[in-house]
């Protein structure tokens, strides 16, 4: 018989995380950690982290709580080395040496703490001719070849939000990373330190594709291949109304019932004729135009064709099978997306909404026992 949930919050309950604060990729990384239960501390500095926004809104502070911390006064980095001392990871996202320079870097914290897990999430790396240098998830794509392939042939790479570089490459990399040291520091008393660069990330998102080259079925060119939009039934195409439907039938059974459903089964039998692959694409762009995103939705309702309507971020969350999985819930009158993935001895959830800097100091210095936090100590900078 399976066992009911244990008490907690996700399976990282009791694991204790430091985020310095920072944009981006870091803060996404610490919230993957506080959706998944670890009791994750932000060390927010005085004037914010540099984006400007309303915290209140800030969804990747979400399941977190703050302190407000100076680390470049004389007792900032003191009181982060407190906290480091009772901490099982730590997350920061400066450029390579600014940690050190604060007082706080990986030699410090592990003199302090010998099996801390100390994550660092950089674009570039700690090491290499760029560095130093500043850049953006953009910038990352760029040099890794990942951003070459998005888009249309014709045009120039179509940028893919902040999600490839960022977060795929980045905050997705940082937590496989910390969780796979921290077991090995639970196993063998030992931390150390975990380097999460997006270069490799993004680079190593492309390993299939990497394969694919090397065999020769991968022309390295956008809008010439399989998944790059390449091929005619694996791409996006408008409908009446500016909609647009998504369509990836692979497989033959799945096209034949695609291609059925559309209408141009007896004018294309042959999916694997390459020389008439503009005339398919032409002829289904065509089709869809003859009717309306819901229109085509309806078509195409209830079928293995691998059709879908292209929604939203705010349609998404009412689509019928997103709404009956909770993919998306609301809290604090924010609609976001729910923690992922699901477990089903500790379930994981939004405890709470975005962490506002600082207003936590009181309740972390009594939970982690660091008294000099404490908001009326005389310790406190």
């Amino acid at each position: 018989m399976a066992k009911g949930p244990r008490p907690g919050h996700g399976p990282l309950t009791g694991v204790r995380v430091v985020e310095l604060a920072g944009i981006g990729p870091g803060p996404f990384a610490a919230m993957l950690l506080a959706d998944l239960g670890a009791d994750v501390v932000r060390v927010d500095r005085p004037g914010g982290a540099g984006l400007g926004i309303d915290p209140a809104y800030d969804l990747t502070n979400r399941n977190k709580r703050s302190v407000l911390l100076d680390l470049k006064s004389d007792e900032g980095p003191a009181r982060v080395l407190d906290l480091v001392e009772r901490a099982d990871i730590l997350v920061e996202g400066y450029r390579p040496g600014v940690a050190e320079r604060l007082g706080v870097g990986p030699d410090t914290c592990l003199t302090r703490n010998p099996k801390l897990v100390y994550g660092r999430m950089t674009g570039w790396g700690q090491n290499g001719p760029l560095a130093d240098r500043a850049g953006h998830d953009i910038a990352y794509l760029a040099l890794t070849g990942t951003l070459s392939m998005i888009g249309k042939p014709d045009e120039p790479p179509t940028v893919p939000a902040n999600l490839v570089g960022d977060y795929a490459g980045g905050s997705l990399y940082l937590v496989v990373g910390v969780l796979a040291a921290l077991q090995h520091a639970r196993a063998h008393g030992e931390g150390q330190v975990v380097d999460a660069a997006i270069v490799d990330g993004a680079a190593h998102l492309a390993t299939m594709i990497h394969g694919m080259l090397a065999a020769g079925s991968w022309q390295d060119r956008r809008g010439a291949n399989l998944l790059d939009g390449g091929c005619p039934f694996y791409g996006t195409y408008a409908t009446s109304d500016g909609g647009h439907m998504a369509v990836g039938p692979l497989e033959g059974r799945f096209y034949a019932e695609f291609i059925g459903l559309l209408g141009l089964a007896d004018a294309f039998p042959d999916r694997w004729d390459l020389a008439r692959w503009d005339e398919l694409r032409a002829a289904v762009t065509e089709r869809f135009l003859t009717r309306t995103r819901a229109e085509w939705t309806e078509v195409f309702d209830g079928t293995d064709a691998c059709v879908a309507p292209v929604l939203s971020l705010t349609e998404a969350p009412h689509h019928p099978h997103l709404a009956a999985r909770s993919t998306f819930v609301e809290h604090s009158g924010l609609t976001q997306p729910a923690p992922a993935p699901r477990f089903s001895g500790t379930p994981v959830s939004v405890r709470c909404g975005p962490a506002r800097p600082g207003a936590d100091t009181a309740a972390v210095a009594a939970d982690w026992d660091v008294p000099a936090l404490r908001p009326d100590s005389t310790d406190t900078p």
